[in-house]
């Protein structure tokens, strides 16, 4: 999942190399990523009314799905 959400992220913003995803697990034993970027890439990656952060969100929620998890996307 780390995986997944790293290559979409980079494959959006312009400062790969800012691009930072980590793996935990929250409470309720749910898959936490967490995506930080570059502060100039912020939009790009949150996009116009959340579209963007909602399709990444969406796409990780049906690879969870696929692997028997569950999984959630918070951008810092």
């Amino acid at each position: 999942m780390k995986e997944l959400v790293e290559f979409i992220a980079k494959s959006i913003v312009e400062d790969e190399e800012a691009v930072h995803v980590t793996e935990s697990t929250g409470e309720d034993g749910r898959l936490v990523i967490s995506l930080t970027v570059a502060d100039g890439d912020k939009g790009k990656v949150i996009g116009r009314d959340g579209r963007v952060a909602e399709a990444i969100r969406t796409v990780l929620r049906i690879a969870a799905i696929r692997q028997g998890v569950r999984a959630s996307l918070e951008i810092v």
